[in-house]
């Protein structure tokens, strides 16, 4: 039997993500390097430049009886799991995470929350998109996470684009942690 092809996380040696990706693609793997725009200043000149949004890792979809040629290209450490065991990051945080980045909106990598009110993108290029509304210096980011990592992505939005979601048993707002805001 078969399995299906779901995503991992793969841990990369520092500053190989690029190269694992490549080797992945050359085996004819699917790999996924969320990137994101930095400016960087020098002592004589500023300049952009792309970052990994998530440093050490690259994604891959792949069936996970055949990890072989997964972590034996070059820069691949390890898959991440729990133990030896790997296990698959959830679709729809990846499915996010692209949709971030394929946006063309500033996103920036973001400290895990645990905390804070979880909202859904309700307009804009982002629309049904779910994730945790923050305020830093008076502009409003959606934070979107990846739970395996304990690593998040946030993405500027406009405060209009966002509603609050509700649990439907209680009727109040669900936040990710009980009696935040």
């Amino acid at each position: 039997m078969v399995g299906t092809a779901e995503w991992f996380a793969l841990r990369v040696r520092s500053n190989s993500e690029k190269l694992a990706a490549i080797h992945l693609e050359a085996r004819g793997f699917q790999p996924f390097v969320p990137m994101y725009r930095s400016r960087r200043s020098w002592s004589d000149r500023l300049k952009e430049i792309d970052l990994p949004l998530f440093p050490g890792y690259v994604f891959c979809q792949f069936v996970i009886t055949n990890r072989f040629p997964i972590v034996s290209a070059p820069g691949v450490v390890y898959i991440v799991g729990t133990g030896k065991v790997p296990v698959a990051v959830d679709p729809t945080e990846i499915a996010a995470i692209q949709a971030i980045t394929a946006s063309g909106l500033p996103t920036q990598p973001w400290p895990f929350l645990r905390i804070g009110q979880i909202v859904r993108v309700e307009r804009g290029s982002l629309r049904g998109l779910e994730g945790i509304l923050t305020d830093v210096r008076k502009k409003h980011r959606l934070v979107v996470s990846l739970t395996l990592l304990q690593r998040s992505a946030a993405v500027e939005v406009d405060r209009d684009w966002v509603c609050p979601i509700f649990d439907r048993e209680t009727t109040k707002v669900r936040s990710v942690a009980a009696g935040s805001m």
